[in-house]
């Protein structure tokens, strides 16, 4: 049994992941987590813990802890229609990255202005429990969180 801490890849408000509008994510179909709604500016998404880049989109990332525990940020709703507008990679492919590092700029007023919604759900790939995921205080309160802070808790 594994215990590892997820951090908000960036500040904004911490949501509870059933409250995503997007049924892959609130849903849990993806895995369990929480998501956190951003502020309308430029921010640097960073990893929400340390590992190996997984995979590396535009919109999205997937980091691998040594536990084998995938954790994967979604840059906005239905961002993958941008074909990369709005983002910039900080890093690559198969780069290890310690938690707190820059991973992607992610424009979301760019996102905003779209039409789409700039939530970021962060989840633990194919984590089919949801009791496996403890959320933080912010996100059971809906309060501010800044980036690098606890988001949930995952056990494996």
């Amino acid at each position: 049994m594994s215990t590892t801490p997820v951090h908000a890849p960036v500040s904004g408000c911490a949501v509870a992941l059933g409250d995503v509008p997007d049924p892959v994510f609130s849903q849990g179909m993806v895995g369990y987590g929480a998501a956190v709604d951003p502020p309308r500016e430029v921010v640097d998404a960073v990893a929400p813990v340390s590992g190996r880049i997984l995979k590396l989109m535009p919109h999205a990332y997937i980091i691998m802890t040594s536990e084998n525990v995938g954790v994967l940020v979604h840059l906005g709703l239905d961002t993958v229609g941008l074909g990369g507008v709005g983002f910039t990679a900080l890093a690559a492919e198969g780069d290890t990255v310690t938690a707190g590092q820059p991973v992607i700029t992610y424009d979301v007023p760019s996102v905003v202005s779209a039409g789409l919604n700039p939530i970021v759900p962060v989840v633990v790939m194919d984590e089919r429990e949801p009791g496996n995921v403890t959320v933080g205080d912010a996100v059971a309160n809906g309060t501010e969180i800044t980036s690098g802070s606890l988001l949930f808790t995952a056990t494996k």
